[in-house]
């Protein structure tokens, strides 16, 4: 008997809805130290960017290193605030009040526009 291969699977979304997304999510954590003003802009902008950027695509972990110090340690954190990219690969760290837009797209490998 000579059956034939099912159709390819697809999906039709509606006008307007945006396309699924095959990217490999974004893995972040925020070292942050306590609540200072440096901290709590560090958070505050790494969430703006995150939500206008890689809007459903990004975990953010808040780690305070006063409160979790073998986290710091574990992660090599030796200044607070810290940004690790853990993924998509490869990893990479910025550290500061995540204020230069420009400075934490390039860390995040996303282009600057």
């Amino acid at each position: 008997m000579n059956k034939k291969p099912p159709p390819p699977s697809s999906t039709v979304l509606p006008p307007g809805w945006p396309e699924a997304s095959t990217e490999e999510p974004y893995v972040l954590s925020l070292f942050i130290s306590g609540i200072t003003p440096r901290s709590t802009l560090a958070l505050t902008n790494i969430k703006r960017i995150c939500e206008a950027r890689l809007h459903g695509r990004y975990t953010l972990e808040v780690i305070d290193i006063y409160q979790q110090p073998q986290l710091a340690s574990a992660n090599q954190v030796v200044a607070a605030p810290t940004l690790i990219k853990k993924s998509p690969s490869p990893a990479k760290r910025l550290i500061g009040d995540m204020s230069d837009e420009g400075k934490v797209l390039s860390g995040l490998d996303l282009s600057v526009s």
